[in-house]
């Protein structure tokens, strides 16, 4: 892993002052550094690229500097190319991100010496199709969610997994997770949290209007179809938290198991356990 591309959030603190000690660590110890062309004049940068898929082809590690968000963001994008990724983080305690600043260059040695092992995180696929014909399509490593705009009433949601008619869910939406997202918005909405190395997908409902709807736990080899059974309401499809697309009545979303993974790069080891009983004491 001697080619590394280098994705910012520019928007945290202190991230541009850690990014120049991190490439002068990778250059004095042998590494070549790419980023995306937005950022190489910030950086000083010789080498840029002008889009993803030439970085991708030209790199064998990632290296984020930000957030859990920010790794998601760069997780979905490089999946495809199988290429794994190290989190550095910038902000508060991360679930995806591996590496704190403090621990930043005794980690990196780990690294460079190969001490580290790769953690593949299950992905989900989820396509939008509009009187049967298909429109878009969207990979996600946390969470695909079908939900009501900020003004709109309950909405009706019919859920079938593979042509097994579930129900009709009267709610503010629904959240299809994978256990790694089951830390992340399914968590708040009631549903179970899972460990990451287990393969599932998490059926969840926000806010359901009634008693008798829970969380329901899939297996990774079906599939979930969601239709949208509404007349004029602005329905949102939301994906990791990060994009949204807007869905018209009637639409269907089937979600399944993605063919990409996540791969994680790990130095420490620490358990999800030990993060997660951290984590939830911060709340």
């Amino acid at each position: 892993m001697h080619r590394v591309g280098l994705f910012l959030n520019l928007s945290k603190n202190n991230a541009l002052n850690v990014a120049t000690s991190l490439i002068r660590w990778l250059k004095e110890n042998n590494y070549e550094v790419f980023t995306e062309s937005s950022i190489v004049n910030k950086l000083g940068l010789p080498v840029e690229y002008n889009n993803l898929e030439e970085l991708a082809k030209n790199i064998d590690l990632a290296i984020t500097l930000g957030g859990d968000g920010t790794l998601l963001n760069v997780a979905r994008k490089l999946a495809p190319y199988e290429i794994p990724v190290l989190g550095i983080n910038l902000g508060h305690l991360g679930f995806l991100t591996e590496v704190e600043v403090s621990d930043l260059f005794s980690d990196l040695e780990l690294l460079k010496r190969g001490k580290f092992y790769i953690d593949r995180r299950m992905m989900v696929e989820s396509k939008v199709f509009r009187e049967e014909k298909f429109v878009k399509n969207f990979l996600a490593l946390n969470d695909v969610v079908v939900t009501k705009g900020p003004f709109a009433r309950l909405i009706r949601l019919k859920t079938s997994v593979n042509d097994a008619y579930v129900d009709t869910f009267n709610a503010d939406g629904l959240i299809i997770a994978t256990p790694t997202g089951s830390t992340a918005y399914s968590l708040s909405a009631g549903g179970p949290l899972v460990a990451p190395n287990v393969e599932v997908l998490i059926l969840t409902p926000i806010c359901p209007h009634t008693l008798q709807n829970r969380s329901m736990i899939i297996s990774p080899h079906d599939s979930i179809t969601i239709q949208v059974v509404a007349e004029h309401q602005e329905i949102m499809l939301t994906v990791d938290g990060q994009l949204g697309y807007r869905l018209q009545p009637y639409d269907k979303v089937v979600v399944k198991k993605s063919k990409h993974y996540t791969k994680l790069v790990r130095i420490k080891n620490r358990s999800f356990y030990d993060v997660l009983r951290k984590k939830l004491r911060e709340q």
